[in-house]
């Protein structure tokens, strides 16, 4: 895979987990920001060596900033409403086929 998906999915990665810690908009877009000035003050190496170790650095401090409890939307699976209201199986007989 090339370095320039591994550090766009590592820059999703780190906006996701800004999120789980700032869960109001209007905090998470100074976090988001801020991130994004880390990530483009390292935009201009191309040296495949330093890049590694970027990508290795970054990865170990999202390992180490991972939130205990992440954020879910409750609607989804694992959400507290996950399933909540699913409707009634239908429990009357196919009607008969006549042939």
């Amino acid at each position: 895979m090339s370095s320039k998906m591994i550090v766009l999915r590592l820059y999703r990665r780190a906006l996701k987990l800004s999120l789980d810690w700032a869960v109001h908009r209007y905090i998470w877009r100074g976090q988001a920001l801020y991130i994004r000035s880390l990530f483009e003050a390292n935009r201009h190496i191309t040296e495949p060596r330093l890049q590694r170790n970027l990508i290795k650095e970054t990865e170990e401090l999202l390992e180490k900033w991972k939130h205990p409890d992440p954020y879910r939307p409750p609607t989804a699976p694992g959400g507290s409403k996950y399933e909540r209201n699913l409707p009634c199986p239908i429990l009357d007989p196919p009607p008969k086929m006549i042939l």
